[in-house]
């Protein structure tokens, strides 16, 4: 259940420097970096089915086993077997690594270490490439996050996208892959989300964060629409970083009513909540 990939381009991304300096993470080293790339399969070990040699493959580090509930969801890519495991420099199948240098182990990184001319992957750990003739370069790039979360809303038909960000030499590069509008933290004297709110009539449908700062996941969290605003956090925050927002902000309602009763039978909801068998009641007028 392992492929041989060979590497013809990989990119660096901050998240391979983030771990890199071991910055609020554990520092398992020696290690292979790298995650986004592009290759061709070498070889294939027993078991394998999807792929075959001489295809180009992606690397992907969130994978899909195909087999668990979440990839059997239609509302999660959260794999049981595959999903992204920051500290594990193993392989799943026997807890060896596949990398030595004079016989000394050398830790994988997030199931692909593309920082190498070869690679050993899970087969749900890789995209087949759809074009084979796309260009190498554009290939391995294609996965950074934040250039991808552009591109996509444009496709999707955004009709504004909004680009965060403290550096202010990335906006004419980000109009390439589809922003419309900018705006950098710094340049206001209250929270981002707050400003993005307001330039919006209340919050944005969609929300993506790509560089794992808490404090950015909190903005991007903060900024969407409520009643159905939905904010994805692609980056990896530190393992000691701690989400804080208001309560209000996460609360789907629904989930806690447990009882509805018309007004005249008010006195049997204070039953149900004194008997612990009513979270929430809702009293019809």
């Amino acid at each position: 259940m392992e492929v041989r990939v060979k590497i013809k381009y990989t990119s660096l991304c901050h998240t391979d420097l983030y771990f890199w300096e071991a910055k609020g993470q554990n520092p398992l080293f020696p290690r292979i970096f790298g995650h986004e790339a592009a290759g061709i399969v070498e070889s294939v070990g027993e078991g394998v089915r999807s792929l075959e040699v001489g295809d180009h493959v992606l690397p992907v580090f969130t994978g899909e086993c195909g087999d668990c509930r979440h990839c059997k969801s239609e509302e999660s890519n959260m794999c049981d077997l595959l999903r992204i495991d920051t500290d594990r420099g193993v392989k799943l199948s026997d807890g060896k690594v596949r990398f030595s240098i004079n016989e000394t182990p050398i830790n994988h990184f997030v199931g692909t270490s593309t920082f190498s001319e070869c690679t050993v992957i899970r087969p749900g750990c890789l995209a087949k490439k759809i074009n084979p003739s796309h260009l190498w370069t554009k290939s391995a790039s294609s996965a950074v996050a934040s250039q991808q979360a552009d591109e996509g809303a444009r496709i999707a038909g955004a009709s504004r996208i909004i680009g965060v960000d403290l550096n202010p030499n990335r906006f004419e590069e980000a109009k390439k892959f589809g922003v419309t509008e900018f705006v950098n933290p710094e340049d206001h004297d209250r929270p981002v989300q707050e400003v993005i709110a307001e330039m919006t009539d209340g919050g944005v449908d969609r929300s993506i964060e790509c560089t794992g700062n808490i404090n950015a996941m909190i903005s991007a969290f903060e900024c969407v629409h409520d009643g159905w605003g939905v904010a994805v956090l692609v980056g990896v925050p530190s393992k000691d970083a701690i989400f804080i927002t208001k309560p209000i902000n996460e609360l789907e309602l629904e989930k806690f009513i447990t009882h509805q009763v018309p007004f005249s039978d008010i006195n049997k909801a204070f039953d149900y909540m004194v008997k612990g068998e009513g979270l929430r009641c809702i009293i019809s007028m």
